[in-house]
C-alpha cells in the first residue's frame, strides 16, 4: 500500500469521497447528527487529499499558498473530528439503549442536536485554534502528498494537539462498553423504543454500533502510536517562549519524495496519516452503502437518470412500479404515442324473449308458454336491465296476480320471432307495469 504508485492513492481518495457523499442525503433526513458530521469530515478530508496528490504529484512548488493555509488547518481539525464524531455516535447509542421513555420532546431533540454539534464541530474548531500555539511555521510541502501541517515538537504540543484523539477515543470506548451492558439488561425496553422511532431501525442501530466500535478500536492504538512516534523519532524541544516557537513563521519547508522516503518511520508516519482517512470512508460505506435504504435510493437514482436519457426501465421489480401485461397495454414504439389501456370485458347478450325464464307470461299480449316452471334464480335476470327491488317477491307454487289491463286483440296463432315486438329493457317508458317471474 505505502509503496504503490501515487495514482493508486489518488483513485482511492476520490472513491472515499464518493463513498461519503453518496449516502449523505438520506442520512440528513434521519437527523443523525454524528453520522452526518462523520461523513462530511471524512469526505472533505478525502477530497483534499485527492486534490493535493494531483497538484503536487511530481513537484514541491508552492502553487496555492492560501489553499495550503486552509487545508492544513482542516487536516488538524479532521484528526480530532473523526474520533469526535465517533463519540457523538456512541453517546447517542448509549442514550437510546438506556432510555427511560420511548418518546422525546422537541426541546430534548434540539438539545441533543446542539450537543452533537458542539462535540463534532466545536472540539475540532478549538483544536485548530490551539494548534497555532505550537505551530512552528506556516506549513510544509511534501512531494506526492501536498500541503502538510507543521507542529513544533515541544511538551505543550502533546497536551494541546497529540493527546486529543486518544482522550476522545477512550471516552468513546466508555460509552461503547456501557451501551453493550445496557443492551444486555434492557433489551425489551430497547426494542420498544426502536418500534416507536421511525428514523432508527434495529439494523441501523447495530450498524452504527459496529462503525463506532471499529472507530474506537482504530483510534486508540493509532493515537498512542503517533504519540510514541513523535516522542522517540524526533527530539523533544523545550518550550522557551512564544517568540522562539514562532520564529520565522512565514517559512515554508519543502521535501522531495526521496527525502521523506529515506526512512521507514517517516514513510509510515506520512502515508498512514492520509491512508487512514480513506480507510475510514470505506469502513463507513461497508456498513451503510449496501443497506436496504441505500439500495432503494440507488434504484431511484438509476431510474431517474434512465428516464432522463431515454433508457428502458423494464427491469424494475414489481414491488417498485406496477407493471402491465401485453393484453392490457398497447404501445406504438414507432409513432412514440402514449400507451393505450384497453379493458376487455365479455358480456353475453341475449334476445329479449330469452332474457326471461321459460315460464314467462306477458300480460300485454296474454301469451303464456306452457312449459315446466323452473325455480326462481336471480342469475337469470338480465344484468343491468331490471333492478332487484322493482321485482315482486316470488313465492314457490303460487302465482302472483297481475293488475287488470285493457283487452288487446289476439295475435296470430303462430308467433314469428322476427315480427314480435322487441322488449327494450332499459326504457323506463315501457307500458308494462309488472312482470311475473315464477
Amino acid at each position: 500500500m505505502f509503496n504503490s504508485p501515487d495514482w493508486v492513492f489518488s483513485m482511492f481518495a476520490f472513491l472515499g469521497f464518493l463513498c461519503c457523499a453518496i449516502p449523505l442525503p438520506w442520512h440528513l433526513e434521519a437527523w443523525n447528527t454524528g453520522t452526518c458530521l462523520y461523513m462530511i469530515w471524512t469526505g472533505l478530508a478525502c477530497l483534499i487529499q485527492f486534490i493535493n496528490s494531483i497538484v503536487w504529484r511530481s513537484n514541491v512548488i508552492n502553487w496555492a499558498p492560501v489553499w495550503c493555509d486552509i487545508t492544513t488547518k482542516f487536516m488538524i481539525g479532521s484528526a480530532v473530528a473523526i474520533p469526535a464524531c465517533s463519540l457523538c455516535i456512541n453517546r447517542r447509542l448509549y442514550h437510546i439503549a438506556s432510555v427511560s421513555s420511548v418518546t422525546k420532546t422537541r426541546a430534548q431533540k434540539r438539545r441533543d442536536i446542539m450537543t452533537d454539534l458542539a462535540i463534532g464541530l466545536g472540539i475540532p474548531a478549538l483544536q485548530m485554534i490551539l494548534h497555532y500555539i505550537v505551530q512552528g511555521h506556516r506549513f510544509n510541502l511534501i512531494e506526492e502528498v501536498g500541503c502538510y501541517p507543521d507542529t513544533y515538537n515541544t511538551p505543550p504540543a502533546y497536551l494541546l494537539v497529540f493527546a486529543w484523539p486518544l482522550a476522545i477515543g477512550c471516552l468513546s470506548a466508555y460509552y461503547c462498553t456501557r451501551t453493550i451492558i445496557e443492551l444486555a439488561q434492557r433489551r425489551a425496553q430497547f426494542m420498544e423504543f426502536l418500534a416507536a422511532n421511525k428514523n432508527l431501525s434495529s439494523s441501523r442501530y447495530f450498524r452504527l454500533m459496529g462503525l463506532a466500535g471499529i472507530e474506537v478500536l482504530c483510534t486508540i492504538p493509532m493515537s498512542a502510536f503517533v504519540i510514541y512516534l513523535n516522542a522517540t523519532y524526533e527530539p523533544v524541544y523545550p518550550w522557551i517562549s512564544w517568540a522562539n516557537t514562532h520564529y520565522d513563521f512565514s517559512r515554508i519547508d519543502q521535501f522531495a519524495s526521496v527525502q521523506w522516503r529515506m526512512t521507514d518511520l517517516s514513510t509510515l508516519s506520512i502515508e498512514l496519516s492520509r491512508w487512514f482517512l480513506v480507510i475510514c470512508a470505506f469502513i463507513f460505506f461497508a456498513f451503510f452503502g449496501f443497506a436496504d435504504e441505500a439500495r432503494k435510493n440507488y434504484r431511484l437514482a438509476y431510474f431517474s437518470v434512465a428516464k432522463r436519457v431515454g433508457l428502458s426501465s423494464g427491469n424494475m421489480s414489481s414491488g417498485d412500479v406496477p407493471c402491465s401485461t401485453k393484453s392490457d397495454m398497447a404501445y406504438s414504439s414507432r409513432s412514440g404515442t402514449l400507451p393505450v389501456f384497453i379493458t376487455q370485458r365479455t358480456e353475453q347478450k341475449r334476445d329479449s324473449l330469452a332474457s326471461f325464464s321459460t315460464g314467462l307470461s306477458i300480460g300485454e299480449y296474454n301469451i303464456t308458454f306452457d312449459e315446466t316452471k323452473e325455480p326462481y334464480s336471480p342469475t337469470e335476470t338480465a344484468a343491468g336491465s331490471i333492478s332487484k327491488e322493482s321485482l315482486p317477491s316470488p313465492v314457490d307454487g303460487q302465482t302472483v296476480p297481475l293488475p287488470d289491463l285493457p283487452a288487446l286483440a289476439w295475435p296470430e296463432p303462430t308467433l314469428a320471432l322476427s315480427s314480435a315486438p322487441q322488449h327494450i329493457a332499459d326504457t323506463p317508458e315501457s307500458r308494462r307495469s309488472s312482470i311475473d317471474i315464477v
